[in-house]
């Protein structure tokens, strides 16, 4: 429900931006993530664990608009799934099934060879994680966030190199996510923009620091993927 909530008041404030522009670029994105994933539980004996490498495709949409002081807006969502190789009667010694999404509001600062943006936002993280069989914990965080990206484009070449990152948190939780990706656009015309890409990405999330229930995620590895610009 909190999801819908924060999903509704992004898009209402994205249909405010259409209505109001007279030129919309709409970027969208599928990324497929190779990942392993560090599990570690302090107050667990033992308190770190691997687990067994998966993938998760990741999307992502953007719209911008040409009205001065007036943020862009953009999406970004993940499901990850990751369980650990140990299993006793078909139950996994530990799982991971979480939900990760951003809604950011964000402008353009540079756009041109090289391209740059700033902006803030939410994390949102939703999901259940089981460790060593009979442990469950709910994640249910929705956290504020700083947002940046900056890209450059070599010219008459179709390559470019962009980088991005997030950082959010509140009390006890904190949130990192960064990554960096050179892309090849195969088709550039006035209309659309299709490129292939290939990156690295590094997801690291702690929760409840500091207290029993204390717990570390870190998801990393690489993605190949696909972007459009309209």
């Amino acid at each position: 429900m909190k999801n819908s909530y924060l999903l509704c008041a992004f898009l209402g404030m994205t249909a405010i931006s259409n209505a109001q522009a007279d030129v919309i670029g709409v970027k969208g994105n599928i990324d497929y993530w190779q990942y392993s994933t560090d599990l570690d539980h302090p107050q667990y004996n033992p308190s770190n664990a691997q687990l067994a490498d998966d993938y998760g495709l990741s999307f992502s949409v953007s719209v911008e608009h040409p009205i001065p002081f007036l943020p862009n807006a953009k999406i970004k969502h993940v499901n990850l799934k990751a369980e650990s190789d140990e299993s006793f009667s078909g139950t996994q010694r530990n799982q991971v099934d979480l939900d990760y999404s951003d809604f950011i509001l964000y402008y353009e600062i540079l756009d041109n060879i090289v391209n740059a943006d700033i902006g803030a936002g939410v994390k949102s993280l939703e999901g259940d994680l089981h460790h060593n069989y009979t442990s469950m914990q709910n994640i249910s965080e929705t956290l504020p966030m700083v947002y940046a990206q900056a890209g450059l484009k070599l010219p008459f070449t179709g390559l470019s190199a962009n980088a991005e990152v997030s950082i959010a948190g509140l009390n006890d939780q904190r949130v990192t996510d960064a990554q960096a990706e050179l892309k090849y656009n195969f088709i550039d015309s006035i209309l659309v923009d299709v490129g292939a890409k290939a990156g690295y990405r590094i997801l690291d999330i702690q929760l409840e620091k500091d207290s029993d229930a204390e717990t570390k995620l870190k998801f990393k590895g690489p993605y190949i993927g696909v972007e459009a610009h309209f």
